[in-house]
């Protein structure tokens, strides 16, 4: 099996287990994997594409400035620059950028604050952090609409080869050295924001029985 083709496959792999999960609402959500590092090329998600279904068309492949390197009726996802922005700062292999309800709330509530932490959760071993006190931080951006704008924002944060950004009102991006890596992070992180969001509305409902 040919690199590309290999790629192909588990790329098509992510993305069926993350639509079986709802994550791509409204076509929403774009994925990419390295194929070659030099000269930089990758697979990514098509735009405006029903990421349920799957097609031949699903990916494209493109260069490192995110331009198409077959001829095709397909536009590359919207936000390709920013995978860009990973793979010419890391030595990331895949990324993967999903809006779910929980991380667009989280990404609200917290946005003013440019970032949040997390602490004494058991699956911030995901991200690699073993430490008894570990804390694992995720940055929060402005959804600027200008994409390039949006990218060169974005890229500040891209500086290790595992991580994840979150946009506000918008979505999350994480990346890591592999499908696996990167799946693994963008778990955790769904993770801790559906737990925390849980944990402040339980924390309210005690607040208000004990008020009545």
């Amino acid at each position: 099996m040919s690199i590309l083709k290999q790629r192909w496959s588990e790329l098509a792999d992510v993305k069926r287990e993350l639509s079986q999960r709802d994550w791509f609402p409204g076509t929403s959500g774009n994925l990419a994997i390295k194929v070659n590092a030099k000269p930089l090329s990758f697979l990514v998600t098509s735009s405006g594409k029903d990421k349920r279904l799957e097609t031949d068309e699903d990916f494209l492949l493109v260069d490192g400035e995110g331009a198409p390197l077959e001829e095709t009726n397909q536009k590359p996802s919207a936000e390709t620059l920013l995978h860009v922005e990973i793979y010419n700062r890391t030595n990331a292999g895949c990324s993967l950028h999903v809006h779910t309800i929980d991380n667009n709330v989280i990404s609200e509530l917290y946005g003013d604050d440019g970032g949040i932490t997390f602490k004494g959760q058991e699956i911030i071993k995901a991200f690699g952090l073993w430490e008894e006190d570990a804390e694992w931080h995720i940055p929060i951006i402005e959804n600027a609409a200008h994409i390039p704008t949006l990218a060169n924002d974005f890229g500040q944060y891209a500086n290790k080869d595992s991580g994840a950004v979150l946009i506000r009102n918008h979505g999350i991006t994480a990346w890591g050295k592999d499908v696996f890596e990167a799946k693994k992070v963008l778990e955790a992180c769904e993770f801790l924001f559906s737990y925390h969001l849980k944990l402040l509305s339980l924390k309210q409902v005690k607040s208000l029985s004990l008020r009545a």
